[in-house]
């Protein structure tokens, strides 16, 4: 079975950081795309950054300049560095990986099991 295992919320006031981390264990060929997003209460949940295999990211617009999506391919881990985070960051961040599984031979969009984030103005 595999399954994406996220670490690195917290509390933290305005302004500050943290560098969540989202690692994949398990029985796969390999990982596709990597990504983080996000749900705060009441909202849908958006996509916040995204990294492909040879390294190339996308982000949504709120948080360009303040985020650095990263992965360690030899560790099968993402990474989210959060700098200068706001109030309206507040969220549960959600890992997500389009990984190839062994055991049905196919690629999977698997979820991490979320991380709760808290920025206090």
């Amino acid at each position: 079975q595999v399954q994406l295992v996220e670490s690195g919320g917290g509390l933290v006031q305005a302004g500050g950081s943290l560098r969540p981390s989202c690692a994949a264990s398990g029985l796969f060929f390999g990982i596709n795309d990597m990504g983080w997003y996000r749900q705060a209460s009441g909202k849908q949940r958006e996509l916040v950054a995204v990294i492909t295999s040879d390294g190339r990211t996308n982000y949504e617009d709120s948080v360009k300049g303040r985020f650095t999506i990263s992965r360690d391919n030899a560790k099968n881990t993402v990474y989210l560095q959060m700098n200068s985070l706001k109030p309206e960051d507040t969220a549960v961040y959600y890992c997500n990986a389009d990984v190839w599984v062994v055991t049905t031979k196919s690629l999977s969009g698997l979820w991490g099991q979320g991380t709760q984030v808290t920025v206090s103005s």
